[in-house]
């Protein structure tokens, strides 16, 4: 049945869009529109955007430990509505319910987690001052209203990793999702209200460019928090460069794996797919770039190829499926863009290289992967966000290293190798955000960030809630 919402979440409750335009949200996997949201315009935003300010004294003077305690209780209503949760993103993006099923548990452990930074914002910070007889005392204050701007791969984590760091550091928020992934938003916000969070706190605007623009340029907006394309992070990043407003960009990705020449084939086998081709390689920091020794690079495409030829591809609420559709048919089509231009620059496709022409409905693409690879081709150096693996060999460390580094991007890396200190050290000449040591890596307590274009900033961790502080030092004579 189609579910039509006319309304967005503003001042705590849902009211009436001003938008008379509708977004509508399809079902990947069958192609069926399943249900429609409001294209919210500058009016929704404004609205939003004042809710939001008007909530901002009050929250901001709740204690740390009382919002520490408000994330306690939305993690707990996220816990209550995770099978409806794990069935909206399944249903709106086509992630595999294999991984949805994770997502509510995940984003409610993120949300706990946060919640224990509470003491950075009490601990009192008195520092002597080395050059003069006194001392200085620093106040953490909220850096006030913030934009989250999120996209469609991850709907709920992507979301509470903004969320949580800025409501415990007492800012009020408005969120704009992705327009092809609002409905768990939607369900979120229920939870935020049920968990008995003051009214204008969070916001909620659905809806398009038109108003992802009004937020980053609204002049009552304090910070920017977005992660998406690149592209898109750059124009963003001028427009609070403009205004010398904080932003946060987590950006795009074109990210190596390294398997070294002891590379445990076992090891490589049990974490390839999720290492470089999770949620149908629509993560951006998937080691999409898989640099093999020379001397064993017929064995390893043979082994890779073969891992990723027997994932399951097919139906998402399938507990079984590695791979659903891609998000949208205009992903479908630049993904095949890509694998046409693969073929163009003479890579030759060892699994999959075209549509998956087996199913009658669906943004279907198969699993591929790539040989006969240079690190000047476009598929090695482009952002494809989709499953597509290239392989490309190697003749020493130092040459890995170089074709790793060999790239405008620098979120995530992956180095498998039997020998932990020498994998290790190769990670420390990586240059990029995030490095794995033979698995997929990160650590919700540690900082997420890329380096040159995959973005600006952090999240995750104490430097992850910083991000929406400001901070005053006053300073005492003796």
């Amino acid at each position: 049945m189609l579910q039509q919402h006319t309304d967005v979440f503003i001042a705590g409750r849902w009211v009436p869009s001003h938008s008379g335009t509708r977004t509508e949200v399809v079902n990947p996997a069958t192609e069926e529109v399943w249900a429609s949201v409001p294209d919210g315009d500058e009016q929704d935003i404004d609205d939003a955007v004042a809710a939001a300010r008007r909530a901002l004294p009050d929250w901001s003077a709740h204690s740390p430990a009382e919002r520490a305690r408000a994330l306690h209780r939305i993690a707990d209503e996220i816990d209550q509505r995770a099978a409806e949760l794990t069935r909206i993103i399944s249903t709106e993006n086509g992630t595999p319910i294999a991984e949805t099923t994770a997502a509510p548990a995940h984003s409610a452990a993120h949300l706990r987690l946060t919640a224990g930074l509470a003491d950075l914002l009490t601990d009192p910070d008195v520092r002597p001052n080395p050059m003069a007889p006194g001392s200085s005392v620093i106040r953490r204050r909220p850096v006030g209203v913030a934009g989250l701007i999120t996209p469609w791969n991850f709907p709920l984590g992507l979301i509470v990793i903004k969320l949580g760091p800025a409501l415990l550091a007492g800012c009020t928020v408005v969120i704009k999702p992705a327009p092809e992934t609002p409905m768990a938003t939607r369900l979120l916000m229920d939870a935020v209200d049920a968990a008995g969070v003051p009214a204008g706190v969070v916001n909620l605007v659905t809806g398009g460019t038109r108003a992802g623009t009004a937020l980053v340029e609204h002049p009552d907006v304090d910070k920017i928090s977005f992660t998406g394309s690149t592209e898109v992070g750059r124009a963003i990043g001028a427009s609070c460069g403009r205004r010398l407003r904080p932003v946060t960009l987590e950006l795009g990705g074109k990210s190596p794996a390294i398997a070294l020449d002891d590379v445990s084939l076992e090891v490589l086998v049990h974490n390839i797919l999720k290492v470089s081709m999770r949620n149908t390689g629509q993560t951006c920091k998937a080691c999409t770039r898989l640099l093999v020794p020379a001397s064993r690079h017929n064995e390893l495409v043979d082994l890779v190829s073969d891992v990723v030829s027997a994932a399951p591809v097919g139906d998402p609420f399938d507990p079984g499926t590695f791979f659903g559709p891609v998000v949208s048919a205009r992903q479908q089509e630049r993904v095949l863009g890509y694998l046409d231009l693969a073929h163009r620059e003479g890579a030759k496709a060892v699994a999959g290289g075209g549509p998956a022409t087996r199913f009658e409905r669906g943004y279907y693409v198969e699993p591929t992967v790539f040989r006969d690879v240079t690190p000047d081709m476009r598929i090695a150096r482009e952002e494809i966000f989709g499953p597509v693996l290239t392989i490309l060999p190697y003749r020493d460390l130092d040459d890995a290293v170089a074709i790793a580094n060999n790239s405008p991007y620098g979120l995530a890396a992956t180095v498998f190798g039997e020998d932990l200190d020498r994998a290790a050290a190769v990670a420390e000449r990586l240059e990029t955000g995030n490095v794995g040591i033979n698995h997929y890596g990160s650590n919700a307590a540690a900082p997420f960030g890329g380096h040159k274009d995959s973005g600006l900033g952090t999240e995750f961790g104490p430097e992850g809630l910083a991000a929406y502080l400001q901070y005053t030092s006053i300073h005492r004579q003796f």
